[in-house]
């Protein structure tokens, strides 16, 4: 049975494609942050935990470039992932002012608990697709995504 289609505000019915992936984004994040709240992680914080066990030993500068947030929000996240026991921080060799992060065991054994909250979410999230469909989804996202970041922000086009 599909589900209803919600009821789109009349100042939203020009981007009706816009409302969806607003619909979506929405309920994505909130049912990936319930599974990490059972992980005792942050939103975001399965992300950094994610390129640092591709790499280990990145700097603050490189998870930044990674993740896409801003400084600030990067900082405050390892200092909870630091407080949590999941990374250290120590100043790098070539540069005190630099920071490098590295995993703890603790922040190493993250590894399967993620994947499989991942793969948990990638379930749930395809669940009403076929196999075409959630392969069409990903692409159809990302060119989504490449139209939107290729752009120039309405103040960036006037200068």
């Amino acid at each position: 049975m599909p589900a209803p289609t919600p009821r789109i505000p009349t100042t939203a019915g020009e981007g009706p494609m816009s409302y969806a992936i607003y619909q979506l984004a929405r309920a994505h994040r909130a049912r990936a942050a319930a599974m990490l709240r059972e992980m005792d992680l942050h939103p975001g914080q399965e992300l950094l935990l994610m390129h640092l066990l591709d790499r280990d030993g990145q700097t603050q500068s490189e998870l930044l470039e990674s993740v896409d947030v801003d400084h600030s929000t990067i900082s405050k996240a390892l200092r909870r992932m630091q407080d949590a026991g999941l990374l250290v921080r120590e100043p790098a060799a070539h540069d005190r002012r630099v920071m490098v992060v590295h995993l703890t065991d603790k922040g190493r054994a993250m590894r399967e608990p993620i994947a499989a909250m991942w793969q948990a979410l990638e379930e749930t999230s395809a669940q009403n697709l076929s196999a075409q469909q959630a392969e069409s989804f990903v692409r159809t996202a990302y060119a989504i995504a490449d139209a939107i970041n290729s752009r120039a922000l309405p103040q960036e086009e006037s200068t």
